[in-house]
């Protein structure tokens, strides 16, 4: 048995023997409410080397959280489509989707007009549909285990109750920043 099914074993049977029908229920059901106004967040930036998302609010941070990413992450920013990386620059989210393939997502608005010029210069795609969200769906029993790699195809993820949080704390329009 190789290293990746035995984690995934071990994370199943842990999933199993501790899920009860409330914490089940948690994420069957839409996706939660907006926090007020006075407590969202206005600014989103997320540091790539550090795995780290963090959100503000008037200046200061609110709410930090570890990540994944692309898979091609550390190879810089996402220039083309397929290339597994997660972009780099100043984005907006844009709009978010409660039905996606992973649990909940914000859409990030990459790609911008250079990333399409750069791709478009060397004749390729930029790509888009990068989000940030949670675990894919069927898989949220990994929990916090989905950080142990990166994993997405240029994403950021977090754990599904993380992606509640940040779901409810960032409205459409709030500006994201993504550092190397």
């Amino acid at each position: 048995m190789n290293r990746r099914t035995a984690l995934l074993s071990v994370a199943s049977a842990l999933a199993l023997s501790t899920a009860s029908p409330a914490s089940a229920q948690l994420f069957r059901r839409g996706p939660p409410e907006m926090a007020p106004a006075h407590e969202q967040a206005d600014f989103i930036l997320v540091l790539k080397g550090a795995r780290r998302l963090i959100l503000y609010r008037q200046g200061q941070p609110i709410r930090e959280y570890r990540i994944s990413m692309g898979d091609g992450a550390n190879d810089g920013p996402k220039r083309f489509e397929g290339d597994g990386r997660t972009p780099e620059g100043t984005y907006v989210i844009d709009w978010r989707n409660p039905n996606s393939l992973a649990y909940l997502s914000l859409h990030i608005s990459y790609p911008n007009e250079q990333d399409v010029a750069y791709a478009a210069s060397h004749g390729r795609s930029a790509g888009g549909d990068i989000m940030i969200h949670g675990i894919n769906n069927g898989w949220g029993f990994l929990g916090a285990l989905q950080r142990t790699r990166d994993w997405t195809a240029g994403c950021i993820a977090v754990t599904n109750g993380e992606m509640r949080e940040i779901w409810s704390l960032v409205p459409d329009g709030t500006v994201i920043e993504i550092r190397p």
